[in-house]
């Protein structure tokens, strides 16, 4: 058995499938795979809750998976949401420093972030993600950590990530229904680009797109810092409903031509090529035109791509992803979906592979538990954080202690 205190587990309850990853963190604070468990999601539209006892029984059945896979007893996850509803903008915080000598303290840090959330939202949102991105002391900007400098007034630039509460609770509750604590909920996107992006990348500037069975979120890196999020009510799913209606098939046998069949762009070789789908005595029921199937496919696509253009250039970011974009998700996995992207968002396009995490193999070299990953290396940074917040606390105390004596 693991040390449970260096347990971590993500949780993506997604509309394809439900996906719990353990982690284990090592002395060193490298996080090693030793658990995964998923199971078919039926109680998720577009990324959200639409059946809470289907989603609930989806749920337990990827956690005992990954339970029986890791030999550890799961209490608490981190838990990935996404939908339509989550928004991400940028915002600034201003605080006076107050103290005498006019030192910045860690408290004054806590008070300009806390300044920077206190934005007017409607009453029926939360904030998910404050995500500090530089400071600026006196003016001057590009300052990392300004604890200990000398200034009269401290601001800090934030990118506020923000969804309707209602609609965050119903995930959450499926997941306290089963008896297991929610340490932190997380925007699936943000989970991604943290197991894909080296730090070189997001100082190059890097995008992130995850293209899930509902949603297609994607992350702005520049600077080191992200810059930008956005979602997409639009997934593999929209691709294979399509299908289901321009080939007039059930779409159970769109979902299968799509697999078997289907390109994000159309190829010369396909012209003329057709597929025969027959019923279980093996009677002609239709021919498909592989020009037609992936001429539709290609059209869903290239629309999801151009949304994506299309924001980046109102944010001003389209310049500035001097790494390229970096394709996840069970979306990731269509054929020459790379070389489309490539075509529309003008840059470079690669696939995501998870960084600077060891462990099960099968994992972590597909595309669609990038995000499952991402939760539990999230999971363990929130730990080291608290550990070293601890340890520094107990410090204090030890030193309080013999100067008291």
């Amino acid at each position: 058995m693991f040390d449970d205190s260096n347990i971590v587990v993500g949780l993506e309850i997604g509309t394809s499938k439900v996906c719990a990853v353990v982690g284990e963190v090592n002395a060193e604070g490298t996080l090693n795979i030793i658990g995964l468990g998923q199971s078919r999601s039926r109680g998720v539209r577009k990324g959200e809750i639409a059946d809470t006892a289907q989603a609930e029984e989806d749920v337990r059945n990827a956690i005992v998976e990954a339970e029986q896979m890791a030999d550890v007893e799961i209490r608490s996850v981190f838990l990935g949401v996404t939908g339509g509803h989550i928004r991400g903008f940028n915002n600034r915080g201003v605080h006076p420093v107050v103290s005498a000598d006019r030192e910045i303290s860690e408290e004054d840090v806590q008070d300009v972030i806390k300044n920077a959330k206190a934005i007017n939202l409607p009453t029926e949102n939360s904030v998910v993600h404050a995500i500090r991105q530089h400071f600026f002391v006196d003016g001057q900007d590009g300052v990392t950590n300004p604890v200990g400098m000398l200034g009269s007034r401290l601001e800090v630039d934030v990118h506020v990530i923000h969804g309707i509460t209602n609609r965050l609770q119903n995930s959450i509750r499926v997941v306290k229904g089963l008896q297991l604590d929610v340490e932190d909920i997380v925007f699936n996107g943000l989970a991604s680009s943290l197991a894909l992006l080296t730090g070189e990348q997001k100082e190059l500037g890097a995008l992130v797109i995850d293209i899930g069975g509902g949603t297609t979120d994607f992350v702005v890196y520049s600077d080191g810092v992200v810059k930008h999020a956005g979602i997409l009510a639009v997934g593999g799913d929209h691709v294979s409903n399509d299908l289901a209606f321009g080939l007039k098939v059930p779409l159970s046998r769109a979902e299968k031509l799509k697999l078997e069949h289907g390109s994000a762009m159309l190829d010369p070789q396909c012209k003329g090529q057709t597929v025969t789908i027959t019923n279980e005595l093996g009677l002609v029921l239709k021919v498909i035109n592989v020009e037609h199937l992936r001429q539709i496919m290609s059209l869903r696509l290239e629309e999801i791509f151009r949304l994506i253009a299309q924001d980046l250039e109102q944010a001003g970011l389209a310049d500035y992803l001097r790494a390229g974009v970096f394709l996840c998700g069970g979306g990731a996995r269509i054929p020459n979906i790379s070389r489309l992207a490539e075509h529309i968002l003008q840059m470079p396009v690669s696939y995501g592979q998870t960084q600077s995490i060891s462990g099960l193999k099968s994992a972590l070299d597909q595309p669609e538990f990038v995000t499952g990953i991402g939760l539990a290396k999230f999971g363990s940074f929130k730990n080291r954080k608290r550990e070293s917040k601890s340890f520094a606390a107990g410090i204090k105390g030890m030193l309080g202690r013999l100067l008291h004596k």
